[in-house]
């Protein structure tokens, strides 16, 4: 199978199983573009190229799903964290010249698919653990469901909520952990959706995705030799 014909295949499977989640509309980031200074892993698995959160009203229910540049685990120990602006979201890191990403919580998603929901401010302030499995990987794919109960309104309601998603290198502290913002230096609003998919669906999803991002790699591969 030559690696063109195989990018097709994957691209293939990617739209068919994005098909049903044609509304979960979220940021496309730049292959590369690590924050400048970032000393840490580059691995790739640190490397945002594709994130959403969605939020159904019906069910009151997140998904949080970020597609990075290599498989999931090239980096020990590397996570993933949401900035969520539930209202009262604050600059952060404006200190470190991104002053546009707001939040007053986060979501912490790990490789075993454990995580964390911290609320900063506001109602229920405080840390929620969230159990492994919660968030599935797939690839170079992590996707995860978190309740609205643990996101309380802030002074927005949650269809106006927006996120950031920035991972970090365990091997670092403070602002120099972050490897990538996505989006870039500013938030982007939730993408409200009328049903969450089941748990099979959100893995095939995940999988198209994954899939998507290896297919693109071997053909860059294979244009080098």
């Amino acid at each position: 199978m030559t690696p063109k014909f195989a990018m097709r295949l994957c691209c293939a499977a990617a739209l068919t199983v994005c098909a049903s989640m044609s509304h979960a509309i979220g940021v496309t980031d730049a292959k590369g573009d690590y924050v400048a200074g970032f000393t840490g892993s580059k691995a790739g698995d640190l490397d945002v190229i594709g994130s959403f959160v969605t939020y159904n009203v019906a069910t009151d229910m997140f998904v949080f799903s970020g597609t990075m540049d290599a498989d999931i685990g090239a980096t020990a120990g590397g996570f993933y964290v949401w900035g969520v602006n539930r209202g009262a979201g604050t600059a952060g890191f404006a200190a470190n010249g991104v002053g546009g990403v707001l939040f007053d919580s986060v979501v912490r998603f790990n490789q075993d698919g454990s995580g964390t929901v911290s609320r900063f401010t506001g109602p229920g302030a405080g840390a929620t653990p969230l159990a492994a499995g919660t968030a599935k990987i797939i690839g170079s794919t992590i996707i995860g469901q978190v309740s609205g109960s643990l996101l309380t309104g802030n002074g927005f309601v949650k269809t106006a909520y927006t996120w950031n998603l920035w991972p970090r290198d365990p091997t670092l502290t403070g602002f120099a952990a972050i490897s990538d913002f996505a989006p870039d230096n500013s938030n982007l609003g939730v993408t409200v959706i009328g049903s969450v998919p089941e748990p099979t669906s959100l893995a095939m999803f995940g999988l198209g995705l994954g899939a998507l991002a290896l297919g693109k790699r071997r053909l860059a591969a294979s244009k080098r030799t």
